[in-house]
């Protein structure tokens, strides 16, 4: 009998990547029988599957951003945890992007794959760290995947803002970012450098983050930043989605500082085309370095690249001496910050 390859178990289609012996997709984009996610970001949480499987923690997501209709059912999963399907073993290991965040690890045959879903090998405050998970074949990410990308220490980016925000005490700071999982990063990374004061919030950011507060991450005093006097705005810091700070939204704010929050801040044309004043580089997915580590310390002998710049890891994991291909599916990286759906947003 010949040896099981890895496109019998997982193979790329136009939902996402189906594994026909366990009868799932992982991250459909599509409406699927069953689907198992990786983490409650938009572009891989979608509504209207079957079933999903998935940690409590995006699945409590997906309901507070959809709704409690999201899917026909759920079952929850933990990190650690072992199930079967169909004749397929499926494992969750943390990823590190998010809250709740895994990776699946997929054991067919003999050969295990691991599809990273997007993740971080950088410390976060806010959920658990990402653990290697040794395997055959990795699915990795590229949202970072060219050499320029090296995200440096979020901490220091941070000091940036309150060094700011101390100089100009008449102005207002204004940073943009992610609902999920960025938000509350910067929020956690603000409280850890000694900043005592309230955080304003926009409305679309409060349900998110009550959520992680609710499960105890430590976020300090925040309030909504609707029904506040421009005045009383002065010296302060309020965290909206990206689209918000480019938005007629600001002008309740007294001679706002625009920030954003993105690994894309590396790249300066980014920040000036999107009239950002303080870029900050803080990002929720691998750099190049991280990237290029991780996929080292798995041992995986196959690469398999996916949304994001596939062609340049790809490239380096053939100069290492693996197999590397990219997956090219498609509809990933659009994260639109989940209640801020008015514009399609790089999930950085």
């Amino acid at each position: 009998m010949p040896a099981m390859r890895p496109q019998d178990i997982l193979m790329p289609v136009a939902a996402g990547l189906c594994c026909k012996p366990g009868g799932f997709h992982i991250d459909p984009v599509r409406p699927v029988d069953r689907a198992v996610i990786t983490h409650g970001h938009s572009d891989h949480a979608r509504p209207g599957h079957g079933a999903v499987l998935a940690t409590q923690d995006t699945l409590d997501i997906m309901r507070l951003r959809y709704g409690d209709g999201f899917a026909g059912s759920t079952q929850a999963i933990a990190y650690g945890e072992e199930i079967a399907l169909g004749g397929v073993s499926i494992k969750f290991h943390p990823a590190g992007h998010v809250l709740g965040s895994a990776q699946i690890a997929v054991t067919h045959g003999g050969l295990r794959i691991v599809a990273s879903g997007d993740y971080k090998d950088v410390r976060d405050p806010t959920c658990t760290p990402f653990e290697v998970v040794p395997c055959d074949v990795f699915i990795t990410e590229a949202t970072f995947g060219l050499p320029v990308f090296r995200h440096g220490d979020a901490a220091c980016e941070v000091d940036k803002l309150l060094a700011s925000a101390a100089l100009f005490p008449d102005r207002a700071h204004l940073v943009g970012a992610y609902s999920l999982g960025k938000a509350q990063r910067v929020i956690a990374l603000i409280r850890e450098a000694g900043y005592g004061a309230p955080i304003y919030l926009h409305g679309a950011m409060d349900k998110v983050t009550r959520y992680y507060q609710g499960r105890g991450v430590a976020l300090g005093e925040l309030r909504p930043a609707r029904g506040m006097k421009k005045a009383d705005l002065a010296g302060t810091i309020t965290l909206a989605p990206p689209s918000a700070i480019a938005d007629l939204w600001t002008r309740r704010f007294p001679d706002p500082v625009t920030a954003f929050a993105s690994g894309w801040m590396r790249v300066r044309a980014r920040a000036r085309q999107r009239g950002v004043e303080l870029p900050l580089v803080i990002s929720d997915h691998a750099d190049w370095d991280g990237l290029t580590r991780t996929i080292a310390a798995t041992g995986a002998g196959e690469i398999w690249v996916t949304h994001g710049q596939e062609d340049a890891l790809v490239h380096w994991c053939t100069s290492q001496g693996l197999v590397a291909r990219p997956l090219a599916l498609v509809g990933y990286g659009d994260e639109d910050s989940g209640e801020d759906a008015t514009s399609s947003e790089e999930d950085g």
